[in-house]
């Protein structure tokens, strides 16, 4: 892979990092294993696999190094020192309950920021230590945390790049069915004929990051008190809390009152929210949409068919966060389940409508715009004003349609993490797989001690939407709650991506 530029909203990414605020992706992939799979019951063959895995992928052996030109600018180029062994590591759980002590563990590893001057990503064999008393040997799950910096990827990007692990996509690769191919490097000092077209392009640019950015200070809010449960002076610490959802009666909440999967969940958000901030004896807001809590839903720009093919590559060329994003008031002070679903429903099909450039959402849109020395110079500023733009992220990343496995252990439940804007105390991941939809709540760990409150919510209310679709009492809903991951059932192959989109 050869030298690039770090796109504008990379750069951006790249920028607003600190201690307190590291800037990373991460996703908690849960397996179970499998005795006389390929890796055994043996933890450092997980760790061999995993190594040789991703350093296969070639986007995993890219740094980040400063340039002359543009000014204030980087570039992505190869580690000529690239040691994968830098980025792998197994850590042995304490015994206990699995699904908790890997929750504990994600949420401290995901506290640490990643190394600059490598390749700015990370992967974990967490592995669940020796069988407890009468449990069979091998029969005990492990997870893997992969780790990786926003500017080196987007949710969908992330996807692609972390899926070169799974054997379906790593032996895809091997028998050469699909090869990642070189971009060609990026020109940093263009070429007379180019001068002219550039002009005409920025004056384009300039009118609409101007169009753009009146839209932005439209939807910013001058009354930052917003919701005292989301937010939060940071601690630097992470605390992580999971749910699962059955897909199936998330499809029949959106058959039986309209909208998309997309709409339900996040209907099921307020709801949860609503319940949690009861639990927690806070007021609520008026009963006026201005004063809930707002959400930014980010939008990909990537085409599904490129996610897949560049998926089949391990990851390859074609880097660049492609977002923006869409605001959307969370109606926490409605009380009735039906009128929340309607109200996202209707804000969700005015954002579509009106595109993601318009609103608090397009300042990724406004960030492509900028010149990469205003990104260098202003991040401190525009880290912390995401408070007077949203209250909460909640992003929906989607998964290969496949049935996945690592090693010959299928792939369980698998949770995305999202990094914490500044001012903020919670983010939400969403994805489907296996007929589930996983839930991965991340959290300032002092802000939030109460999380796992928030996540029982999630159950709660899709519960509560789910009767309503019953027309003679409620229906009977399985809430897997606080589980065992050691006692996962088996996962049919389903479509996973697409529903969760809507």
């Amino acid at each position: 892979m050869t030298t690039e530029l770090l796109a504008p909203l990379d750069l951006a990414f790249w920028h607003l990092e600190s201690p307190e605020h590291p800037m990373h992706l991460g996703a908690l992939a849960v397996f179970e294993a499998v005795p006389g799979a390929r890796t055994g019951v043996d933890d450092a063959a997980l760790l061999d696999l995993l190594a040789t895995r991703a350093a296969a992928v070639p986007r995993l052996r890219m740094l980040v190094r400063d340039v002359l030109l543009p000014v204030g600018g980087a570039a992505w180029s190869v580690d000529e020192d690239f040691d994968v062994r830098r980025h792998v590591r197994l850590v042995e759980l304490p015994p206990g309950d699995f699904a908790d002590e890997a929750s504990r563990l994600a949420g401290e590893l995901m506290e640490r920021p990643l190394e600059r001057g490598i390749p700015p990503w990370e992967m974990y064999v967490l592995a669940g230590g020796a069988p407890t008393e009468g449990e069979a040997p091998g029969g005990r799950p492990f997870a893997v945390l992969v780790k990786l910096h926003h500017a080196l990827a987007d949710g969908m990007r992330a996807v692609a790049i972390g899926a070169g692990i799974f054997d379906q996509i790593a032996d895809a690769r091997a028998a050469g069915t699909r090869r990642a191919r070189p971009a060609p490097p990026r020109s940093w000092l263009p070429g007379p004929w180019q001068v002219a077209d550039m002009a005409r392009n920025r004056l384009g640019e300039l009118g609409r990051a101007l169009g753009i950015g009146a839209s932005v200070v439209r939807a910013s809010r001058l009354d930052l008190r917003g919701t005292p449960a989301l937010m939060a002076g940071s601690s630097g610490t992470r605390r992580l809390a999971t749910a699962v959802l059955p897909l199936e009666d998330v499809r029949q909440v959106r058959k039986a009152h309209g909208g998309t999967v997309n709409d339900v969940l996040l209907a099921t958000v307020a709801g949860a929210l609503r319940r949690w901030m009861l639990e927690r004896g806070e007021e609520l807001p008026d009963r006026d949409p201005r004063s809930d809590p707002r959400a930014l839903v980010p939008v990909s720009g990537r085409r599904p068919s490129r996610v897949r093919q560049s998926t089949g590559a391990g990851g390859g060329s074609g880097s660049g966060n492609m977002l923006s994003a869409y605001l959307l008031g969370l109606p926490v002070s409605e009380p009735d389940p039906l009128s929340r679903l309607t109200a996202v429903r209707r804000s969700m099909d005015r954002n579509k409508k009106d595109g993601p450039s318009r609103g608090a959402g397009a300042v990724a849109v406004l960030a492509g715009q900028l010149h990469p020395l205003a990104h260098r110079l202003g991040a401190p500023i525009a880290g912390s004003a995401a408070r007077i733009l949203f209250d909460v992220l909640v992003t929906s990343v989607p998964l290969p349609r496949a049935t996945l496995s690592f090693g010959g252990c299928p792939l369980r439940e698998i949770y995305p993490m999202a990094p914490l804007a500044r001012g903020q105390s919670l983010a939400v991941g969403l994805t489907t797989y296996g007929g589930q939809v996983h839930v991965g709540l991340v959290a300032d760990g002092k802000a939030v001690p109460d999380l796992g409150g928030l996540a029982k919510n999630m159950n709660e209310e899709l519960n509560e939407l789910l009767r309503t679709t019953a027309p003679t009492g409620p229906a009977s809903v399985t809430v897997p709650g606080e589980r065992d991951m050691s006692a996962v059932p088996a996962v049919p192959a389903v479509s996973a991506g697409a529903d969760l989109v809507g």
